[in-house]
């Protein structure tokens, strides 16, 4: 599916629409330039899921645990990661195949580790439709 939105408003919006659907064990995986949203996007999920606390990209953490919502969330930020060892330090299996929804950023750079399901997202911009304009594709992989 292509969803169009022209404003972090309306990413928010179709994000928290995803994480009110969203089922337990459910991994999406986000990849887009840097500035295209996917913080924007992982808050909107969030706040789909429940939770009211502030999500922030875990970038220096790999990953960011959040359980007050219906479910858990894992927030998952790869960009720094420097070799594949470090996903196995943080357990990431106990993440990717828990009970919770896990949203992983920059996700092209794990993509050995990543489940055979999963929900791949990309964000796009396209500056010609404007400056807030976001071309989202979601995908449903099973490999």
């Amino acid at each position: 599916m292509i969803y169009e939105t022209n404003s972090p408003e309306e990413t928010f919006d179709l994000a928290r629409r995803l994480g009110e659907e969203a089922q337990p064990g459910t991994v999406y995986t986000l990849t887009g330039d840097l500035g295209v949203g996917k913080t924007v996007f992982a808050q909107g999920l969030a706040r789909g899921l429940g939770i009211e606390e502030a999500i922030n990209s875990p970038t220096f953490t790999i990953v960011q645990v959040y359980d007050e919502g219906r479910l858990p969330f894992y927030h998952f930020d790869v960009y720094r990661i420097g070799d594949i060892e470090e996903m196995e330090e943080i357990g990431y299996e106990d993440y990717f195949y828990g009970d919770g929804v896990c949203l992983v950023e920059w996700a092209e750079l794990i993509e050995e580790l990543l489940p055979q399901k999963r929900v791949a997202l990309v964000i796009e911009k396209d500056l010609q439709k404007g400056f807030d304009y976001r071309r989202i594709t979601l995908q449903e992989v099973m490999e």
